[in-house]
């Protein structure tokens, strides 16, 4: 099941996408995708629901971040062998661990704003996954029961904030816009394999990421066992897992980074698209 959400910004309505890639309105049976409505048991009576029963919503209507009133934004930094290559990073010992603000959270397709002052504004495709059932203390071999599911998520980044105004990464992930999740919540029955996704990221319209999960060093269900073995995670709350090659910062002979005017597009296999315009932050 692809679980979304639709409508202008602040005000989006729970949806879901049919099998003939219509979008369906779920408002009498959810009041948003988030929080308790992630639970297994809510996901089951949704997936009891006959999708051609439900209204029709334009094809036309934003969509919005597929998960609502999202806790916890965490993000798995160096966390693909060939991505610490390029960076020249040493491959980590257990995940690197650093949070997202919130509010940087946008829909797969709204712009993304150069903040004021950046120089170095970098793309990264993600793999995210949704915690759809509270995990503490939970092993590897059971962390698959905590997922609802996965999404794509560009984990957008601006270098110089990020490494060289000291301190941890989050003031370089957390620029308001930086945070484009969606299209769809893919819930995990429908995804066979997390560690064998093809990801891949366009900036106008050339190729700079192609990666597959598989490179990944550390697992969907480690990590999710590996965090909470730290705190607890909640319904709702979003991990985004890190990032194959081909960032910006990493481009040979000199990095190469995102300027107003130019376009992102990106996807994961099965998970759908994102199309962002860069546009530079006007604001006063």
């Amino acid at each position: 099941m692809k679980l979304l959400r639709y409508g202008n910004s602040g005000q989006e309505k729970p949806g879901l996408l049919d099998n003939d890639g219509n979008i369906r309105d779920l408002s009498a049976h959810v009041a948003d995708i988030g929080g308790d409505a992630l639970l297994p048991e809510s996901i089951k009576q949704l997936q009891a629901l006959d999708a051609n029963t439900l209204p029709l919503v334009p094809n036309d209507v934003r969509i919005g971040a597929c998960v609502a009133g999202i806790g916890k934004f965490l993000c798995i930094g160096l966390n693909y062998s060939d991505h610490a290559a390029e960076t020249g990073g040493k491959v980590p010992d257990e995940p690197i661990l650093f949070t997202k603000a919130s509010s940087a959270v946008v829909g797969p397709n709204d712009d993304v704003m150069i903040p004021r002052g950046s120089v170095k504004t970098d793309w990264e495709v993600e793999l995210g996954i949704v915690i759809g059932k509270a995990a503490k203390y939970v092993s590897e071999a059971d962390a698959s029961e905590h997922i609802a599911g996965f999404c794509v998520i560009n984990d957008v980044s601006e270098r110089d904030f990020q490494i060289k105004r000291s301190g941890q990464w989050t003031k370089g992930k957390s620029c308001d816009t930086f945070g484009p999740t969606g299209p769809w919540l893919v819930t995990s029955d429908e995804v066979k394999d997390p560690q064998n996704l093809d990801l891949w990221l366009e900036v106008d319209g050339k190729r700079m990421q192609n990666g597959n999960t598989r490179t990944m060093i550390f697992s969907c269900n480690f990590i999710v066992s590996y965090l909470s073995q730290f705190f607890t995670l909640h319904p709702g709350d979003v991990i985004s897992t890190g990032t194959p090659p081909g960032v910006g910062m990493g481009m040979k002979p000199e990095p190469v980074y995102l300027k107003a005017g130019q376009s992102m597009h990106l996807g994961i296999e099965g998970l759908g698209t994102q199309t962002q315009q860069v546009i530079a932050d006007t604001a006063s």
